[in-house]
């Protein structure tokens, strides 16, 4: 099967073109999926695209003109994709359901160390040789109460490290699972309440119509003074806005953000010649208690490998016109 990669970069490519092998032929394209990019595919039964392509009804239609019949997700978020518009013009569309929940969650660690610890500022000193401690102090995680927002298997793994620095450790989720939470010493409660108590509060909830700006004014004003929250979720589970504001005001303390509601066009790319257009971005750069990555925290070797084996065991299906688990539709 011919395949039209969009947004492919170099530190997948690799992972791809081994797990294709000699099953697909993979077109390899640099361009984001977007209405002016579908002509890139003509010629191809089948286009796989990243998080931040364009699934709408207008480019869907396109490629249905164009004679795409599949449509691979290199993702587990599917909110990119008009799901509606893929049934009506009879495109199958499947995703990458889990790739590493290992990684995310260690990268969300990640940021909670590096923020409380500093460390950022650190090597910055030391790169400067200014070997002081002033205004460097951290706090023990341990004995603190870390509130984690849905317990898929990356928010659970999340909470499984948190208890194992001993923190006290409070959760949502619209479902409950009271044996695997009484193994690691999880407290059930709603959002308000656990915005209250937390001292850390991490995301892990799909973006959808009701968890969009979760994180708002009302719900900032509930936290701890000085709280931390970090997102690996999606960027629109906080309003940024909000966010920015919290910071003035130090009712936010720490913040960690892997994703950006508005990051299409602006993360996975290097900007480091242009000027900076985006505003809201630009005032959270300003924050020393603000640490940003570009989406990276699926990145590891691993999850890498998963990815490209799902995916074209995905595409394989298809091709074979077989059932496939990782399928969705339009009531998904």
């Amino acid at each position: 099967m011919k395949v039209a990669v969009y947004s492919a970069k170099k530190f997948e490519r690799d992972c791809l073109t081994q797990s294709a092998g000699s099953r697909h032929d993979l077109v390899f394209l640099e361009n984001r999926l977007s209405p002016g990019e579908t002509i890139l595919a003509e010629g191809c039964e089948a286009v796989c695209i990243f998080v931040n392509d364009d699934g709408s009804k207008n480019v869907v239609d396109r490629l249905a003109r164009a004679g795409i019949k599949y449509l691979a997700l290199r993702s587990a978020g599917f909110n990119h994709v008009d799901l509606k518009a893929t049934e009506k013009a009879g495109l199958r569309v499947c995703r990458v359901p889990e790739y590493s929940p290992y990684a995310v969650a260690e990268h969300t660690v990640a940021l909670m160390l590096a923020l409380n610890r500093k460390l950022i500022r650190a090597h910055t000193r030391i790169m400067d040789l200014n070997f002081s401690l002033d205004g460097l102090v951290g706090f023990d995680m341990h004995g603190k109460t870390a509130g984690i927002i849905g317990f898929g298997k990356i928010g659970r793994i999340v909470a499984q490290i948190m208890h194992g620095f001993g923190c006290k450790i409070l959760g949502y989720d619209i479902s409950r699972d009271e044996r695997w939470a009484s193994s690691y010493n999880v407290t059930y409660t709603d959002i308000d309440d656990l915005c209250s108590q937390s001292d850390i509060i991490s995301l892990h909830v799909p973006l959808t119509d009701r968890t969009k700006y979760l994180i708002h004014t009302g719900r900032i004003e509930k936290m701890k003074k000085g709280v931390m929250l970090i997102n690996t979720s999606r960027g629109a589970l906080v309003n940024t806005r909000d966010v920015i504001d919290g910071l003035k005001s130090g009712q936010i303390g720490y913040l960690g953000l892997d994703v950006y509601e508005e990051e299409k066009g602006l993360f996975f790319e290097d900007h480091s010649h242009d000027i900076l257009q985006d505003d809201v971005i630009a005032r959270l750069l300003t924050f020393q208690n603000v640490l940003i990555t570009s989406h990276q925290a699926f990145l590891t070797d691993t999850a890498l490998q998963n990815i490209a084996d799902t995916t074209m065991h995905n595409l394989d299906c298809f091709e074979k016109n077989l059932k496939c688990e990782n399928e969705l539709f339009a009531d998904s």
